[in-house]
């Protein structure tokens, strides 16, 4: 009993002597806020400044516990909007700010939270007040939750990329398409090669990816992402050089799992096994479907985790910048494409798995014959065969692309990926100094936000 009491005493003792240093890391802070610093959509504002939080230890990535009134909530800290889902709260202290503000992505924290009030006068002018029972100034308070708690997806969510070729001034040609030869282990050399489309002109890159195959000589292609009817169906689409080669057109989509992926890859693998030639597959930015592709074939070849990880990862540098030894570059190598190959494979550890078998039983699963599979190997391994394109490319030059007309009506657009309002503005006015206009026609709160799928009024 007395041992017993000794060892709760010394417990006790280690937890007191903790507490107060983790405390003293983390200090709490304190900060008030008036009616007046609500903006438009109910994000407060109160009186701790950025530099403040940052000096005290906290960092992006960590969640923190913020009190209020009689309520507290967990969230994370973050520098934009985006780096949380529509309806989520956040703490967010962006650099453009010099006071920390809550905010939900796309909502209004004062009215979720019954903090506040909105009153909107005929002129379109507003006015906040405390709510029925709310008393100001209210106090906010932070404390640290867990440091780090949201690391992950706050980098991965600091990802972003431009359309616009001289953002990439460092980037050959061949690197701002994402296009690369592959020839990790076994591969034979200058046989398969991967890319962005060399045809859709939706990231502004198609162009310089065609200009690549053309280089390259590639003769035989595995289009993941269209339809043959839709890659025929892109304008210029028999000016190119793609037009002349052999390719397949799958349609696949992102389940590596889902028996239709798996048929569809089938039936691109035997169109490889049974036309030898100079290879390249593709999907739109040649990063996800393309890059699981080329990984199964780089691993049914012979090559180790290090070398696949590696011809994955060159995708985040051609569009992120994302090099080795950065945080970022471990993370999406984990758990993006080792986790979603390793998921696939039915194995834990990428780099003591048998991945030459894994790729071999995986491709089995998708329904080819050891005859196939075989084949397939013999055409990867083997020097280019000296396959010709199917016609001669016509010579007339691809011509840049150009800003659509300015809307005789307003139209409605869907956000797609690498989309901002300047590049849209630039896009449908001719001028991104226009910006502005698609800004206000929105109500946009913030104008350097805008979401994958969000509609957005382009006006006459």
């Amino acid at each position: 009993m007395k041992r017993t009491l000794t060892l709760l005493l010394c417990l006790t003792l280690l937890l007191a002597l903790t507490l107060p240093a983790f405390a003293a890391e983390y200090p709490v802070l304190t900060g008030t806020a008036e009616p007046e610093w609500i903006l438009k959509y109910g994000n407060i504002f109160f009186s701790v400044t950025i530099e403040a939080l940052l000096a005290a230890g906290y960092e992006y990535g960590d969640i923190v516990t913020v009190e209020f009134l009689d309520q507290s909530v967990e969230v994370p800290l973050c520098s934009s909007y985006s780096d949380v889902d529509p309806g989520l709260p956040g703490l967010f202290a962006r650099p453009t700010d010099t006071y920390c503000h809550l905010a939900v992505n796309m909502g209004d924290f004062a009215a979720t939270y019954g903090i506040a009030v909105k009153t909107t006068y005929e002129d379109k002018s507003f006015v906040w007040n405390w709510a029925e029972g709310v008393e100001g100034p209210v106090s906010f308070t932070i404390r640290m939750k867990q440091p780090g708690g949201y690391r992950e997806q706050y980098l991965l969510r600091r990802l972003s990329y431009t359309d616009e070729r001289a953002d990439y001034p460092d980037l050959t040609d061949a690197q701002y398409a994402n296009f690369r030869a592959i020839e990790t282990t076994g591969m034979g050399k200058g046989v398969l090669y991967r890319s962005c489309t060399p045809i859709n002109p939706l990231h502004n890159r198609n162009s310089y990816a065609d200009a690549a195959f053309r280089a390259a000589g590639i003769t035989v292609v595995m289009n993941l992402a269209d339809d043959e009817e839709t890659a025929r169906a892109f304008e210029g689409f028999d000016k190119t050089y793609y037009s002349t080669t052999s390719f397949i057109a799958l349609n696949m989509g992102v389940e590596f799992a889902s028996a239709e992926f798996m048929a569809k890859l089938a039936d691109g693998m035997r169109f490889f096994a049974e036309h030898p030639g100079v290879y390249a597959l593709h999907c739109i930015e040649g990063a996800d479907r393309a890059g699981f592709v080329a990984a199964l074939l780089e691993c049914l070849m012979g090559a180790d985790c290090a070398e696949i990880t590696a011809d994955y990862m060159l995708s985040y540098y051609n569009y992120y910048g994302v090099q080795p030894g950065e945080e970022r570059y471990d993370l999406i190598a984990d758990r993006v494409f080792h986790k979603s190959l390793s998921d696939v494979f039915g194995v834990e550890d990428l780099r003591s798995a048998d991945l030459a078998a894994c790729a071999a039983a995986y491709l089995k699963a998708c329904g080819l014959t050891d005859e196939t599979i075989a084949a397939l190997k013999k055409n990867l391994s083997a020097p280019p065969a000296a396959a010709e394109p199917k016609n001669e490319p016509k010579t007339e030059p691809i011509p840049e692309p150009q800003p659509e007309p300015q809307p005789a009506q307003d139209t409605v657009y869907i956000v797609r990926a690498g989309d901002c309002l300047w590049n849209l503005a630039k896009r449908f006015y001719g001028d991104p100094l226009q910006w502005k206009r698609i800004a206000d026609a929105n109500a946009l709160r913030d104008p350097y936000i805008i979401l994958i799928g969000q509609s957005l009024l382009i006006p006459a």
